[in-house]
């Protein structure tokens, strides 16, 4: 029992444990707890250290992983313009729920949060003469994470262009990705000590009232990712493609019960794709280029977790929000969300990558990784309808699928498919 508990696939399990140690502790030993602060500092620090190196893999991988410069033709565009339109329609709907709810808001702390740093407040100038760096190395080592975005998704576009004999670098940038996803799983292996620290300074810091703001933080992200699947998943999949509710809602279910259980884009992929292809018949030439690809960069679940997280902390810690931090805060979600990994827990690093960048602090990372496992099962939901969606509609718009072909046999699928031909 203890080797299973201790396996990778149950980290969750360990950090829950770690979340309850921490309580008692904090609850228990208040001078104890504050003598273990330094631990949560270090995974923090540990956190923090490895945003600039996963930032890189996961957007150059993104990018390099459209096969050839085919995929950046038309479908390629379409498929683009229609992840980009997702991402911000659902920030939107989102921030718009959790400007309703106000997570954190009206929580009673045994004493107040102090924040004394300051929320990004960019011109536009200033912003676009921030993310082009004079040197790449020193905007790394500084932490400009929107510069090292840029610059890696100039690279990762180099690499498809060149072609074939940019190969050897395309190989080294998957290994290079596969050895940092491996620091990070490391580093996430000391998440339930890390939490336990945290959450013993933030319970003899601030009372019982963070349990009721982690609690009302999860209810405003469930509302919001609902409201996303009804209002930018399944209405415009109906209104555009003609297909009934109750067929989507059949096929979406057993994606459900797989990103449900292991909250992992890239795991529910296989799942996603035989779902496309044997429910919904979707031809293979689109279903094997808009999944993979929107397991990569159309991170629709991780729009809402950013926006419902910059209201809850900026709301935590009594901060006023403008409406250009907002807008500039969904421009970052962009760009991150289109270059996350769809892995369990990576939406923990990019968050903590998002409010360093945002100006937030990210203290709160720490109570939040503690049950982000019950955040993430919706986050990774509605990413992968979300490809659903868009698989749907470009294979509606290329004119080879509409709707009528869901209840089709396979052989009169290909007669129509190759009569469409």
């Amino acid at each position: 029992m203890l080797k299973k508990i201790m396996s990778k696939k149950y980290l969750f399990i360990r950090i829950t444990l770690g979340f309850v140690f921490g309580i008692i502790i904090g609850i228990a030993a208040p001078r104890l707890a504050l003598a273990t602060e330094f631990l949560g500092t270090i995974y923090l620090n540990g956190i923090q250290m490895m945003i600039v190196p996963i930032i890189f893999a996961s957007v150059s991988t993104g990018i390099i992983s459209m096969r050839d410069g085919r995929e950046l033709g038309r479908v390629g565009m379409k498929t683009v313009a229609l992840f980009i339109v997702n991402l911000i329609v659902s920030s939107l709907i989102a921030y718009g729920v959790a400007l309703l709810i106000r997570p954190g808001r009206g929580v009673s702390l045994a004493s107040a949060p102090v924040f004394e740093g300051e929320l990004a407040n960019p011109s536009l100038i200033g912003f676009v003469t921030s993310i082009v760096p004079k040197n790449i190395l020193l905007a790394m080592t500084e932490g400009n994470i929107l510069a090292v975005i840029l610059f890696t998704a100039l690279f990762g576009m180099a690499v498809i262009t060149v072609g074939e004999p940019a190969k050897p670098v395309k190989d080294f940038v998957n290994s290079l990705s596969q050895v940092l996803f491996k620091v990070l799983g490391i580093i996430m292996e000391f998440s339930p000590l890390g939490v336990a620290s945290l959450m013993a300074v933030a319970v003899t810091q601030y009372g019982a009232g963070i349990f009721s703001a982690l609690g009302m933080y999860i209810l405003t992200a469930y509302i919001a990712c609902l409201v996303v699947i009804i209002l930018v998943i399944i209405l415009p999949t109906v209104l555009i493609t003609g297909i009934s509710p109750l067929t989507i809602l059949k096929g979406m279910y057993p994606i459900s019960l797989m990103t449900l259980s292991t909250t992992s884009s890239a795991a529910s992929l296989p799942t996603s794709i035989q779902v496309g292809e044997g429910h919904f018949k979707v031809p293979k030439e689109i279903s094997r280029f808009i999944l993979p690809l929107g397991t990569t960069i159309h991170m629709v679940g991780g729009s809402v977790s950013f926006a419902c997280l910059t209201v809850f902390v900026a709301d935590f810690y009594g901060l006023s929000l403008s409406w250009q931090q907002i807008a500039f805060g969904m421009f970052v979600s962009l760009l991150l969300n289109m270059g996350a990994p769809g892995i369990p827990g990576g939406g923990i690093i990019l968050g903590a990558t998002y409010l360093s960048i945002v100006g937030l602090p990210f203290a709160l990372m720490g109570p939040i990784a503690a049950v982000y496992r019950l955040l993430d099962m919706a986050f990774t939901t509605t990413n992968m309808l979300s490809d659903i969606q868009a698989n749907l509609i470009i294979a509606k718009s290329e004119g080879i699928w509409d709707a009528s072909m869901v209840d089709k046999p396979l052989p009169q699928i290909i007669e129509q498919e190759s009569r469409i031909s």
